[in-house]
């Protein structure tokens, strides 16, 4: 265990923590489920730059990239089967994201990361095995599912888990798991196209049973969180000893009783879905729903689904284009590490400004080269090509300082417990959401919009980082139980929270 820790909550009590084993091995255990987040993210965009899959499932588009010199460079790869492929899981993991609230709330989190493990487990199996384009899409369903439960249970545990003080640091080692595993696929990807005979697109899709498989193996050993032990039973004494164990310190009492409180209220909510609506929970309804929405619009899915296409876009080669989506997939991971070691110090707010400048240019600068000197049927020089991959890299890099791990962490860490589950399959929902237009779209709006797709995303940058500087309050060192304080001080939102808990208060002083 290291030295305690002493966080102090908003009337100056104590909660005292020190980070211990356990923790960190729960955090770690529970942040892998962003390992086949991540994978299937880097498999999907792999496997369709694979000469041998799209030979055998979408020959379509095999033949135009092959043979068909007339069709513009940025067309080649649009087919609605190929994206329906991408996109499906997508869906899946929308409906999924929903269902996970109810099931987390009443069962814990602890079993819908299993569950999510477990479907995700079948649907590698069966993707591995794929012999034609229905089983492709069953496969996708299934790891839609698993992710859908994932997303949503994975960041609630986190943040339940860890102290105040270092909440930031361990929410983050979710997307670091999601990076890691966009990593592995494209590491996988680039020893699987070299493999002889064709079948080689097998081992990247079977491989995502690994860390599904690590997954289930470890969540059976995890503790439940405090907060779901409270939730679901009576009995606090069990809640208290998981806490003591937790925090490595038998005094407590103060954060068992901010956990008690909230747990009390979370009670007396029978319908979280009809109650997120009401006035005072605004700010986070806002926020649930427009954090994953800017989130897509960064443009991040240009790099990750279809980084391999992309560089081939550009004029790579089938195997430069994989080795490049892995120099990508290091940079991000790297950056979300650095990011994991100084959020809880430099703030939520100073990263989303940085990051958020940094992608801005990088967009604008990207989308120029490719509108001058790549053309419709043209091709970039050796030196451009390796200029656009640098920038890619400084780009992913600004997503990996701001909006990649933030997009999880501040979503998962504003919300009061009678809300959170809902909250966080909203954010979920929305995400998929994206995920799926996007999905849908890019190859088209690629198609149509040529370079053009990099400035469209960069105007999205610039308006949501305009979004975070007016509109999101710091969270960093605020305890879970006691965030509602930063809402009723932000100059916005304080008009939603303080008019409806005056309204309360007057409708309780006419009952009496």
């Amino acid at each position: 265990m290291a030295a305690g820790i002493a966080i102090t909550s908003e009337e100056g009590q104590l909660y005292n923590a020190r980070i211990t084993w356990l923790l960190v091995f729960s955090c770690a255990i529970a942040s892998t489920g962003g390992l086949i987040f991540g994978y299937d993210i880097g498999t999907s965009g792999g496997v369709t730059s694979m000469d041998h899959f799209l030979k055998k499932f979408f020959p379509d588009v095999y033949k135009k990239m092959k043979e068909d010199s007339m069709t513009s460079n940025y067309c080649k790869f649009d087919s609605q089967l190929l994206t329906s492929f991408t996109s499906s899981l997508y869906i899946a993991g929308l409906v999924a994201s929903l269902c996970a609230s109810p099931v987390t709330r009443a069962f814990g989190r602890k079993s819908s990361i299993l569950l999510a493990g477990a479907s995700f487990l079948a649907g590698s199996a069966i993707g591995g095995a794929a012999y034609n384009v229905f089983m492709l899409m069953l496969a996708r369903v299934l790891l839609g599912v698993g992710i859908g439960f994932a997303n949503q249970s994975v960041p609630m545990y986190l943040s339940e888990m860890a102290p105040p003080k270092s909440r930031g640091a361990f929410g983050i080692g979710f997307d670091l798991c999601i990076a890691i595993g966009v990593l592995l696929a494209n590491l996988v990807n680039y020893g699987a196209e070299k493999v002889k005979g064709g079948w080689g697109w097998r081992v990247s899709l079977a491989l995502a049973g690994a860390p599904a498989s690590f997954l289930i193996v470890g969540a059976l050993f995890l503790p439940e969180t405090p907060n779901s032990l409270i939730e679901d039973d009576k009995n606090h004494e069990k809640a208290k000893r998981v806490l003591q164990q937790v925090r490595g310190v038998d005094d407590v009492q103060i954060e068992l009783d901010d956990l008690i409180r909230a747990s009390n209220v979370s009670k007396i909510t029978k319908h979280p879905f009809k109650h997120i609506i009401k006035r005072k929970y605004r700010p986070q309804l806002v926020m649930s729903i427009a954090i994953p929405f800017f989130q897509q619009l960064t443009g991040i899915n240009v790099i990750t689904f279809y980084a391999p296409i992309l560089f081939r876009t550009i004029g790579l080669g089938e195997s430069a284009s994989l080795m490049s989506a892995v120099v990508t997939g290091a940079v991000v991971s790297t950056t979300i590490f650095f990011t994991l070691l100084i959020a809880d110090k430099v703030g939520r707010r100073v990263l989303f400004m940085v990051g958020g400048a940094v992608m801005l240019v990088c967009q604008f600068l990207i989308g120029g080269i490719m509108a001058i000197k790549l053309g419709d049927h043209g091709r970039l020089s050796n030196s451009y090509g390796i200029l656009v991959l640098i920038l890619v890299c400084t780009y992913v890099a600004g997503f990996g300082l701001s909006w990649g791990p933030l997009g999880w962490l501040v979503p998962s860490e504003i919300s009061p417990l009678e809300i959170r589950s809902t909250a966080l399959s909203i954010r979920v929902a929305v995400d998929f959401l994206l995920l799926f237009l996007v999905a849908q779209a890019f190859l088209a709006m690629l198609c149509h919009f040529k370079a053009g797709i990099f400035f469209f995303f960069g105007g999205w940058v610039a308006l949501m980082t305009a979004f975070v500087y007016l509109l999101l309050p710091e969270t960093k060192n605020v305890p879970l139980e006691r965030m509602d304080r930063i809402w009723r001080e932000h100059w916005f939102w304080r008009r939603f929270v303080l008019d409806d808990d005056e309204d309360s208060l007057g409708t309780k002083a006419e009952a009496a």
